[in-house]
């Protein structure tokens, strides 16, 4: 099916046509949401989230302008709502000085070993660097289309993703020892 025929399928309510739309950008969304919020289960939320967005608002969509960019815009929203919603639930339990178990945490808290290099470097940008670089390394965008998901100017998608080539250089030297004189 045709990302056309997908989309007026949706509009009349086509089961057919919904799980097609999920099936044609199902990964993609799941892996702006997960650069973005950083973990599966949250991406998950994220991803179900998009999908209900986008299936109640479809008629609000322009057909002038690019789907993908429409959607990952929704995707991108979503995942920051996500990260507020969880900033305000770690701000309370601060408040209630809640400390989790040591297990739930992962392990023990003064191992040595470091987390997995991509998440690792990734979890240091801000929400907005991590999706200009997600989308330029992984879909290919130019900083105009980035600009379109992250609502700024070009300019400031080329500042989000010069910062963020900056950062992951620097914690690369710095941190891991993986870059000589770079």
């Amino acid at each position: 099916m045709e990302e056309k025929e997908i989309i007026e399928g949706c509009l009349r309510g086509s089961p057919v046509s919904s799980r097609a739309m999920v099936d044609a950008y199902g990964k993609l969304v799941m892996a702006v949401a997960l650069n973005v919020v950083g973990n599966r289960e949250d991406a998950e939320d994220v991803c179900q989230e998009t999908f209900i967005q986008v299936f109640r608002h479809l008629d609000r969509y322009d057909p002038m302008r690019n789907f993908k960019t429409w959607l990952l815009t929704i995707v991108y929203r979503r995942s920051l709502d996500m990260i507020k919603k969880k900033r305000r639930f770690s701000e309370f339990t601060a408040r209630a000085r809640f400390e989790p178990a040591v297990a739930e945490r992962g392990g023990n808290p003064h191992s040595a070993d470091p987390e997995p290099l991509p998440s690792a470097l990734l979890t240091r940008l801000s929400p907005r660097e991590r999706t200009a670089l997600c989308l330029w390394a992984n879909e290919g965008y130019s900083a105009r289309d980035i600009s379109e998901v992250l609502d700024c100017s070009a300019s400031t998608a080329r500042v989000y993703l010069f910062n963020a080539r900056r950062k992951i250089k620097a914690l690369l030297e710095n941190n891991h020892g993986l870059l000589q004189n770079g």
